[in-house]
C-alpha cells in the first residue's frame, strides 16, 4: 500500500499581508507519529481546532496541517510560518495548545524542525518544508 501525504490549503495569519517579499521568516515543521493509529484522527481533529484561531495568533504569516496515513505508521503535522521566533514560541505557549500536547504526549513521539529563510512565495516556503515531510531531506538531528 503506498503512503498517502495530505495537506490542508493554506491559511492566512494576521501577518501574512505584512510580510514583504524576500524578508526573513520564521519556518517550523512538527510531526506526531501515534503509538497506536486510530489515534492519528483524534490528534488530526485537534489540530483543526487549532488552526480556526490561527486567523487570530499574533505573528502568523500561515499554515499548512498535514497528515500521512500509510502502512508503516500514521503521522500528523504542521508546517506554520512567522514573523519571529518569539511569535511561534507565544503560539507553544499558548494554554490550548499545551492542552492539546498533554492530552497526546503518550500516544507517540514528536519532532519539529525550526529555520529562518526569505519569504520569497508561499510555493517556495512550502517546498522546502515538504521535503521534510516527504522524506526527500533529512530532519535536522540536535546536537548538544
Amino acid at each position: 500500500m503506498p503512503q498517502i501525504l495530505w495537506s490542508t490549503r493554506w491559511q492566512p495569519g494576521p501577518a501574512a499581508r505584512a510580510v514583504e517579499p524576500g524578508a526573513e521568516v520564521v519556518v517550523g515543521v512538527t510531526e506526531f507519529v501515534t503509538h497506536r493509529p486510530w489515534r492519528t484522527f483524534s490528534v488530526g481533529t485537534a489540530g483543526m481546532r487549532l488552526r480556526r484561531t490561527w486567523p487570530r495568533t499574533p505573528g502568523a504569516v500561515g499554515m499548512w496541517l498535514w497528515v500521512d496515513v500509510g502502512p508503516r505508521m500514521d503521522r500528523s503535522g504542521s508546517i506554520t510560518v512567522w514573523t519571529a521566533e518569539e511569535h511561534l514560541m507565544g503560539f507553544v505557549a499558548r494554554p490550548d495548545h499545551r492542552e492539546i500536547v498533554r492530552a497526546h504526549r503518550d500516544g507517540g513521539a514528536l519532532r519539529s524542525a525550526t529555520w529562518t529563510a526569505p519569504f520569497t512565495s508561499r510555493s517556495a516556503v512550502y517546498d522546502s518544508a515538504w521535503r521534510l515531510v516527504s522524506g526527500a531531506a533529512p530532519w535536522p538531528v540536535d546536537t548538544p
